[in-house]
């Protein structure tokens, strides 16, 4: 697998890249392209891991925001809902977003990253709720100044998510380090299964 650019872990997110990445939502949910997708999140991959090289901390310190849910209803189809939580560097340029995406009436959920350029891919994201179980997210999309990590969500890392105090993402960059931020994880229970803050409707033309 190729890296998507030689970009450090402080390549900015583009807002429209991140508006792309939105559309594509509904996709996530589809019955053959959950087909093609690599195993849940947590299961064990056949492919050997490759290790780091090293641990390096953050040039630039990320900040986030509150969680935020929002839901957008297509006729004909169920309502899908999105948890969503951003983090931006201190000149207010995004940094990192996790979204977890569900369908109504569906059990089933999805767990997508949007992460800066410039990441070694085959190493994906390594995931841990304070210090409890890791699972791993696999890149999956990549586009100019975005690179997408997304699998279906294993339900315990919802649970656990529910019931921890921060969420700790590690990538590897392109220097073959790693490098850790955390995500807090105080609001995301009762953003989750409170009332969306937004509702769109989204008319599909025939």
């Amino acid at each position: 697998m190729r890296q998507c650019s030689t970009r450090s872990l402080l390549t900015s997110l583009a807002p429209a890249a991140a508006f792309s990445v939105l559309l594509l939502s509904g996709l996530l949910f589809s019955g053959p392209a959950d087909a093609q997708q690599p195993p849940p999140t947590g299961e064990k991959s056949h492919e050997p891991e490759m290790a780091s090289r090293g641990q390096r901390g953050l040039v630039r310190q990320i900040k986030y925001g509150d969680w935020k849910k929002v839901c957008f209803k297509t006729p004909g189809s169920g309502m899908v809902c999105r948890s969503s939580i951003s983090g931006t560097f201190d000149t207010g340029q995004s940094a990192v977003r996790a979204d977890l995406i569900e369908r109504e009436g569906e059990s089933k959920s999805r767990l997508q990253l949007l992460l800066p350029v410039g990441l070694y891919l085959p190493a994906g994201v390594k995931l841990t709720v304070d210090q409890g179980k890791t699972y791993q997210l696999p890149y999956i999309w990549c586009m100019t100044n975005t690179c997408i990590a997304s699998n279906p969500t294993d339900p315990q890392l919802v649970s656990d998510m529910e019931k921890g105090a921060k969420l700790s993402l590690e990538v590897v960059d392109s220097s073959v380090q790693s490098v850790t931020t955390e995500i807090p994880l105080n609001q995301f229970a009762t953003v989750r299964k409170g009332a969306p803050a937004q509702t769109f409707q989204q008319n599909v033309d025939e």
